[in-house]
């Protein structure tokens, strides 16, 4: 079974790589996150992962090529999952959310309220091959455009995610979004994947991410205390640098050996490795 897809812009197609990182870690004999339903929902869309060269090169094996897709969606996880353990009247957004299932994942308690946010022409595909859980809601919004807010609650602490998204927002836009959402609610987290201006230009440069290059707008930021100074209030709490990940011990030798060479400099896991930067407001 396939899904008649719509078209989609470089920016809106870079679901496809995040979704195809976590199907292809679900085939492994011993997978890093094991989100078979990813697996799944690829099948049904019917998406031809052959537009992203960088998940099927044979100059990597298999666990080296989805080990930064699959861990820090699983780092992502944890945060949300600690934060509404912690408040379970807490709303969740995730922030351009493709057709990624981590309200699945998390398995939240009940009274948590729970947002998608995407493109109108992603939610929509959401909407057909994602199944529909009790407290769950699916937006369709440019995240730029300020009024998408408007029908989130106000008065409760958010866990607020965006896995693969800050590449694809300006930096003005990116700026303005972080100041809306802190200013939208009374406390909370905020959590996403690091681009610094080296990965944000080998994002442009990479012949194996070709499809979504055109999509890359932000000029990255190699320091995560910078949004601290775009936005007042926000603090940076934690970096969760991939090259310390226990997953690391997972994969071939050389790649091993260089992430541990890199763990111990912040400086240089942020060059050569994913980091996820979490913050309070």
């Amino acid at each position: 079974m396939s899904t008649k897809l719509p078209a989609f812009t470089p920016a809106q197609e870079s679901l496809f790589l995040t979704l195809g990182g976590r199907a292809l870690d679900s085939r492994l004999p011993r997978p890093f996150l094991g989100d078979t339903m990813a697996d799944e929902i690829l099948t049904t869309v019917g998406y031809d992962l052959a537009n992203f060269p960088s998940l099927n090169t044979k100059l990597l094996d298999a666990k080296s090529t989805v080990f930064d897709i699959a861990v820090r969606a699983k780092r992502l996880d944890e945060v949300v999952r600690r934060f509404v353990v912690q408040h379970p009247d807490a709303v969740v957004l995730d922030l351009g959310a493709g057709l990624d299932n981590r309200m699945f994942r998390v398995e939240p308690p009940p009274t948590v309220e729970w947002y998608d946010i995407d493109f109108p022409v992603v939610d929509g595909l959401r909407r057909q091959v994602l199944p529909h859980a009790a407290s769950a809601h699916s937006v369709g919004a440019d995240l730029t455009d300020p009024d998408w807010l408007d029908e989130i609650p106000t008065e409760r602490p958010a866990v607020i995610v965006a896995d693969g998204l800050i590449a694809f927002l300006t930096e003005e836009g990116l700026v303005s979004l972080l100041n809306r959402l802190t200013g939208h609610f009374p406390s909370g987290e905020l959590a996403f994947n690091l681009y610094t201006t080296y990965a944000t230009w080998a994002l442009k440069h990479s012949r194996g991410l070709a499809a979504i290059a055109d999509g890359v707008v932000n000029p990255g930021f190699n320091d995560p205390r910078q949004p601290e100074r775009w936005v007042g209030g926000l603090k940076l709490i934690e970096e969760i640098f991939l090259t310390r990940a226990p997953e690391v011990a997972e994969l071939p030798l050389f790649i091993r050996m260089t992430a541990r060479l890199a763990a111990p400099s912040a400086a240089v896991s942020r060059m050569v490795g994913t980091v996820v930067v979490r913050y309070s407001f």
